[in-house]
């Protein structure tokens, strides 16, 4: 009987261990995932897994074949770093590659055959600086005159001086044959891989078409709109609305009831059309003919059943609206308990894997609502509707650093504004030296989705930038921080929390924590 029990503490002690390896590996797999979607820490890996492989090929044949000289891998090398480094920059044509260093190695050739037929051929390692000279002078205008000009062409150049025992021709065609391999190698990696990231590393881009919002506060309705457009991007989104009811109204409901918890509304048959010609008013106005004027609030007095059954049919309505308009599936879904808990555990019931909740305050930071459902582990938005807004058009996407919090909030921003709308992704920098750096950043950022995506640095503060220029807007798109400490939230508040009164609507995005 000890023995027994001795043996089931230590299988539970073993069952625990090992469930808190998994968990760590898990929050180890989705850090290591979220640090690769940084497009520089990418390329930089790639430079790190890649390059040395595919020298390491050309060596193995430079052994095997004859042909092949040693001395091709220094500018190989240097012109594959370049290729690896900036796939999208002028020095990243496969084409460009291959003819630069073969025109720098064909340019030395000629400069040592000429200073061999005046001079005599020394051999050794003597070359005369005549040949050097040349050898710059004509590499410097074949590569300007065939637009192919890149460093390593100058290298393989002056190496064509200095062969030895290799025959100079020999060493021209190992640096073509070479080159042709390194930019095939380099194509195959760009197209397979590198131009497809977003399907591989970026999880929206799949992931978030299932919405769970929590119906709390005036804008609810509002909120469920705008949550259901970001859902209707994509084939399998739908949108659920969430009402969270004390435990005294939920005993009170009659199981028998012909108004269920939870309701499906709809199938998806493809967004509504909008009428070129309708304003926000007249849209309110024929929501409000389908989903009613109910006022949450309504019948406070009666008994917990009529509450339960007007709260399910207020959400039903506002269900059946959504799906005339948007066209996704709506499901409604009451449930009862702590507010924070069970809204995350509604979403995971409903195989939901985005939260957007309307955007509350309590005393000038968020309500303890939102803070608690940025800290699941599930991506949220809390959406601050400052107009009757049904479209969002022209949105203007913040971004203070590139990662995937950063490609989240622009294809969130794509979603809403489809092939008709325009996506401003903006950064701001303090100092003139910043800017490069920062288009460089814009630029991995938008490269990855479609639709018309623009991309700005301005250098400005970002709350004088802000206050200029939201109004040309209809939502305003940036993080919550997430990712900083709380010594760094407290010393500089994030800047939706510093944000005054707009003329648009604001959609702060956390992404979820493993």
């Amino acid at each position: 009987m000890l023995g027994e029990r001795l043996f089931n503490a230590a299988a539970e002690r073993l069952a625990a261990a090992r469930s808190r390896i998994r968990r760590i590996e898990r929050r180890e797999l989705s850090e290591f995932r979220r640090w690769i979607q940084n497009t520089d820490n990418l390329l930089h890996l790639s430079i790190v897994l890649f390059v040395p492989v595919v020298i390491g090929i050309v060596t193995y044949l430079s052994n095997h074949v004859q042909t092949l000289s040693f001395l091709l891998f220094p500018p190989l090398a240097s012109g594959t770093y370049t290729l690896f480094s900036d796939p999208d920059g002028r020095h990243a044509d496969p084409v460009r590659f291959v003819a630069s260093l073969s025109s720098g190695a064909l340019c030395g050739l000629a400069a040592y055959s000429t200073t061999a037929w005046l001079y005599g051929d020394t051999g050794g390692a003597f070359v005369h600086p005549e040949s050097a000279a040349l050898a710059i002078f004509l590499t410097g205008l074949v590569t300007w005159a065939g637009h192919v000009e890149a460093p390593s062409a100058f290298s393989t150049a002056l190496l064509a001086l200095v062969t030895g025992d290799v025959d100079p021709v020999t060493y021209v065609v190992s640096v073509f044959l070479a080159a042709v391999f390194v930019a095939g190698a380099f194509v195959i990696w760009r197209e397979s891989f590198y131009e497809k990231r977003a399907e591989y590393l970026y999880e929206t881009v799949h992931g978030d078409d299932h919405v769970l919002v929590p119906m709390r506060g005036e804008t609810a309705e509002r909120t469920a709109l705008f949550g259901a457009r970001l859902a209707a991007a994509h084939e399998a989104g739908k949108v659920v609305l969430l009402e969270v009811v004390s435990e005294e109204r939920a005993d009170a409901f009659d199981p028998d009831d012909p108004s269920p918890f939870h309701e499906s509304i709809g199938d998806s048959d493809g967004p509504e059309e909008a009428d070129p010609t309708e304003t926000d008013s007249d849209a309110a106005a024929r929501d409000g003919a389908v989903a009613g004027d109910a006022d949450p609030d309504a019948g406070s007095t009666e008994s917990g059943p009529m509450l339960m059954r007007e709260t399910v049919q207020r959400l039903e309505r506002c269900a059946a609206s959504i799906h005339t308009r948007v066209g996704v599936p709506c499901e409604v879904v009451v449930v009862s308990g702590d507010p924070v808990t069970a809204t995350v555990e509604a979403a995971r019931d409903a195989n939901c894997d985005l939260v957007v909740t309307p955007y509350e305050e309590d005393r000038g930071t968020l309500s303890s609502f939102v803070r608690g459902v940025f800290a699941s582990d599930l991506d949220a938005v809390a959406f601050r509707s400052m107009l009757d807004r049904r479209r969002w058009t022209r949105v203007l996407v913040l971004v203070a650093r590139p990662g995937d919090v950063a490609h989240g909030m622009i294809d969130f921003a794509t979603r809403l504004t489809g092939d008709r709308g325009t996506v401003s992704v903006t950064t701001c920098i303090g100092s003139e030296v910043e800017r490069r750096t920062a288009e460089t950043h814009l630029d991995h950022l938008v490269e990855t989705v479609s639709g018309n995506v623009e991309t700005r640095v301005a250098r400005s503060d970002v709350d004088d930038f802000i206050a200029a220029n939201a109004g040309n807007y209809d939502l305003l798109v940036l993080g919550s921080s997430g990712e900083r400490s709380p010594a760094s939230r407290f010393v500089s508040p994030p800047t939706f929390q510093r944000l005054q009164e707009l003329d648009c609507d604001v959609a702060v995005f956390d992404r979820g924590r493993p």
